[in-house]
């Protein structure tokens, strides 16, 4: 997940506060140590930020947890 927020040319940070929830969710998410569970907003709004389609999120979000497990 990271690359694809490092892909969009966005900080942590501001998916944090664009999604209104804590930056230390996204660090989790980024270290596979947990999924994203959203809003449909919010979850719209993360496709609209990282530039991505669904599927893309999701691969990436698999590729994540399977590289920590």
């Amino acid at each position: 997940m990271k690359q694809l927020r490092q892909r969009a040319g966005i900080r942590a940070e501001e998916v944090a506060y664009k999604l209104d929830i804590a930056l230390s969710t996204i660090r989790n998410w980024e270290q596979g140590r947990t999924v994203p569970k959203l809003r449909i907003d919010q979850f719209e709004a993360l496709l609209d930020l990282y530039g991505c389609s669904f599927e893309e999120l999701t691969a990436a979000v698999k590729e994540t947890n399977q590289a920590v497990a």
